[in-house]
């Protein structure tokens, strides 16, 4: 039958996830969580009720796009927390949408047992699988039909390897000699209404034969080497027919339906095995998308789909009719809410709150959607006003890796997006994890450098951004470090990578902030065909080659981004 399971929705930050990105989907998953569990208790006084997505069997589940940085690894470490689930594509997979968890039938089953399970499970598709849950083949009702069809092949059961349980299940019947386990391999089906010298011809070795209460026409089955006889209208064997049934290997069924009855029935005690579909079969992954998979299901005739988990078991099945109801994968967007920011597929899944304090950006919902969007140097800030404004307590591990968001993000409160509200925000939080700001932040930073320990890559990608203006796309990196030296030393490996890529990035320039906490200075590295032109109409100063220095300028967000914007527009 088919279960109810909670319907995951994923609290996820930003491709290329710095502090910030991460430890707010922490936070605000908890947050949502903890609002839902007081509802379901009915101890709603307090709540803000424009925070709820949705109410019933939900669970909000904190996720990432992209790697961790070693600066967030060692947050995390320190305050407990678990690494946010991996989605580097938030698009819809099969495993999001309504499977129906219809078990799998072992190979044996009888026609009859597949197709009241059918009936009971209101499907027309059942799989077949072995002991441990692999995919043999499936069996539809067309197939069934078919059996019926072959009614006329009076040696399909043996053909078909029929089990002498599948009989007695089909039948009704009662074994009074032979082995259940026994399979019928030959022979064919006689059904024993003529006279007892055609009978007696008729017969051969290991044919199945229907009969009646006649004892001449049974011993002549026996004689004849039949493998099994039945005793039809729910007579009895004697013991004389049952003891020269035992000593010439005849299993010997009682049945109360008549031979007409028999004769119908008996082809629905062949197992699925011998027609069910075994090759051509079109199976998906759980973690299939389901904008690869539909094409293929809306071109094929066929109603239903199996569905296999990672390792290749069943799991249930889909139909073309479960594309066309199906929901959406949901998220709730946090620190960004730019489509070219966010995890690759935001496009196919269902935004249902953006929690931000950047610019509005291009990321279109389906429907209206609560939007918390302030002018503050972080969105853990805002998170934390959140759980004030439910009144809800922040415990002391999410309240360090809030605060260690916003040290983070404000480079300790240096860059100029921080805001009063963020400084007192994070020493509020900083008493209740029980942390000093300041050696908590210099561990915090020494961590996130070590860029001598680190790749081309590793260095480039700790935290990158895309952007768009003038129809110029081009990106953004910034790495910061208390260290001037350590930053200066990775400056040629970072051109040479910058050049290496800058083709497969698929923008026409990059931009990267060396950025110096101490001395709040960044210097600027850009590579691209006219990189340079723009960094000095942006900023009126001459540039080197490939670099230049920007005394007090520290934030991407409001020094450097706004200036480049408007170099490429003017």
């Amino acid at each position: 039958m088919e279960l109810k399971r909670q319907k995951e929705v994923y609290v996820i930050g930003h491709k290329n996830p710095d502090s910030d990105s991460i430890c707010s989907a922490i936070a605000y998953a908890s947050l949502k969580n903890e609002i839902l569990d007081r509802v379901k208790k009915g101890d709603s006084e307090g709540l803000y009720q424009n925070l709820f997505v949705e109410g019933g069997n939900v669970v909000y589940v904190p996720a990432r796009a992209g790697q961790v940085n070693t600066e967030t690894e060692y947050v995390l470490k320190t305050f407990n927390q678990k690494t946010p689930v991996l989605m580097n594509a938030i698009r819809t997979q099969v495993g999001d949408i309504n499977i129906r968890h219809i078990k799998g039938i072992p190979a044996n089953y009888s026609l009859k047992k597949a197709w009241e399970t059918m009936r009971e499970s209101d499907t027309s598709t059942l799989a077949v699988v072995d002991k441990e849950g692999f995919l043999q083949g499936l069996i539809t009702m067309s197939d069934i039909a078919a059996a019926y069809m072959s009614v006329l092949d009076n040696e399909i059961l043996g053909e078909a390897c029929t089990p002498i349980a599948n009989i007695l299940e089909t039948l009704k019947g009662e074994l009074i000699v032979g082995d259940s386990g026994k399979c019928l391999t030959k022979g064919k089906l006689v059904v024993s209404t003529a006279t007892l010298s055609v009978i007696d011809k008729f017969i051969k070795e290991d044919d199945l034969v229907i009969l009646g209460n006649r004892y001449e026409a049974q011993l002549s089955a026996i004689e004849n080497k039949a493998s099994c006889i039945i005793i039809c209208d729910g007579a009895r064997a004697s013991r004389t027919i049952c003891k020269l049934a035992e000593e010439n290997g005849c299993s010997v069924i009682c049945t109360p339906y008549d031979t007409y009855a028999v004769t119908r029935s008996i082809n629905q005690s062949i197992p699925v095995s011998y027609f069910m579909i075994k090759e051509g079969i079109i199976e998906f992954n759980e973690s299939d998308y389901v904008a690869d998979i539909k094409p293929v299901m809306m071109s094929k005739r066929h109603r239903d789909f199996p569905i296999v988990d990672v390792n290749g078991r069943y799991v249930g099945m889909i139909s073309r009719r479960t594309l066309i109801d199906m929901d959406a994968k949901k998220v709730v967007l946090v620190d960004h809410n730019e489509v070219e920011q966010a995890a690759e597929g935001v496009d196919e899944a269902e935004v249902v709150e953006i929690v931000d304090h950047h610019k509005l950006g291009t990321v279109e919902t389906i429907r209206p959607v609560n939007v918390r969007n302030e002018p503050v140097g972080c969105t853990a800030t805002i998170v934390y006003e959140m759980y004030m404004e439910n009144q809800i307590p922040v415990s002391k591990d999410i309240a360090g890796i809030l605060c260690s968001a916003i040290i983070s993000d404000t480079l300790m409160f240096r860059s100029p997006t921080c805001t009063a509200m963020d400084q007192m925000v994070a020493e509020q939080l900083a008493e209740i994890a029980g942390v000093d700001i300041e050696s908590h932040a210099m561990r915090m930073f020494e961590e996130g450098s070590q860029l001598k320990k680190k790749t081309d890559s590793e260095i480039f990608f700790q935290d990158y951004k895309k952007f768009t203006a003038a129809d110029v796309n081009y990106g953004v990196g910034q790495i910061t470090s208390m260290n001037r030296n350590e930053l200066l030393s990775v400056q040629e490996r970072l051109l040479a990578y910058m050049e290496s890529t800058l083709e497969d990035m698929e923008t026409d320039m990059i931009f990267f902030m060396l950025t110096d906490i101490l001395k709040e200075s960044t210097r600027l590295l850009f590579v691209g065909k006219d990189a340079k032109m723009v960094v000095e109409n942006s900023f009126h100063l001459e540039a080197e080659e490939n670099y230049i220095d920007l005394e007090g300028v520290v934030s991407r967000k409001k020094q450097l981004i706004p200036k480049l914007t408007a170099g490429l527009q003017g």
